[in-house]
């Protein structure tokens, strides 16, 4: 664990490249059993060279600097400790975003763009029964890095998107990631606080869209040490059963929705019968189950009549 000090004293006189840094990069991954040490030890080196996408290859021969072996060994440190790649960069990939992540949120994963897909969907469709010059207004409750608001502001750039989260922490690491979007972040409103809580009373029955991941791992579930050593427990337990987040966003979607509002929720893989259990019990219609990538159950829509 650590530097390599050989390295950094090579570097010192300009003679260790890029490549050779790759190189031993990958070879102390491996030796430490990371599956994918290939693929991390490049972006460990474009993120400590600077070099990136097409710049990397023909920069790989260039002498690494002092400062740049400092920054590679102090990353590939942190990875041997444990630390999951995405927060060791400090950003990571979602849809067409590029997101600042570190240990405040939950890293974005590959299902929850799958959710979006669906948020998607589901807007849609009850925009089309909507007039033609209608504004969808949108929420993502328990927003996190903002990954999910952040996506759909840019990918239905006529959306209003309001990104509530109680945790100020991750509402700082959302913001960051707002402050990156450029003119698409225009339409993004970041709040503080529970849940709908947050929004203000104004949105009430005007919604086209809620969607949120929330917490849905139960108290005695059991998680990869990776997960729970890192990322923020808040945002992973809801409770005993795992659903009782779910139970809260539904009891009062409602009345925050427009009429055949879409709600999208996302659910751990075996909460599909739970969770349309609550969405019935609220009277919630047209509800869907749908998948991710794996095949496994993933989120539930529903609509209010």
């Amino acid at each position: 664990r650590g530097g390599s000090p050989r390295t950094a004293e090579v570097a010192e006189d300009g003679t260790v490249s890029w490549r050779e840094l790759w190189a031993e990069t990958m070879d102390r991954l491996e030796a430490a059993g990371i599956a994918a040490a290939s693929l991390e030890a490049r972006w460990i080196v474009e993120q400590a060279s600077g070099l990136d996408g097409p710049e990397l290859v023909p920069g790989l021969d260039d002498p690494a600097t002092v400062r740049g072996v400092a920054h590679l060994d102090a990353m590939v440190a942190r990875r041997l400790d444990g630390e999951p790649i995405q927060y060791v960069l400090g950003h990571w990939a979602f849809r067409h975003l590029d997101l600042l992540v570190d240990r405040r949120v939950l890293i974005p994963r590959p299902e929850t763009e799958q959710v979006v897909e669906v948020a998607l969907a589901a807007c849609d469709r009850v925009l089309a029964d909507r007039p033609d010059r209608h504004r969808p207004m949108v929420a993502d409750l328990g927003t996190g890095s903002g990954a999910i608001a952040l996506a759909i502001a840019t990918e239905r750039p006529r959306s209003r998107v309001w990104a509530s989260d109680r945790s100020p922490d991750a509402l700082a690491v959302a913001r960051a990631n707002l402050a990156g979007l450029g003119m698409a972040g225009s339409s993004v409103q970041i709040v503080e606080g529970s849940w709908f809580e947050a929004l203000p009373a104004a949105l009430r029955g005007t919604l086209d869209l809620v969607v949120s991941n929330p917490p849905y791992i139960g108290v005695d579930e059991q998680l990869d040490p990776s997960v729970t050593d890192w990322e923020p427990i808040g945002a992973l337990v809801a409770g005993p059963a795992g659903t009782e987040d779910h139970e809260q966003i539904v009891a009062g979607a409602a009345e925050w929705l427009a009429p055949a509002g879409a709600l999208v929720l996302e659910i751990g893989h075996a909460q599909a019968v739970a969770v349309r259990s609550i969405l019935e019990r609220h009277g919630f219609t047209e509800i869907a189950v749908h998948q991710d990538l794996a095949g496994l159950d993933r989120s539930v829509v529903g609509h209010r009549p």
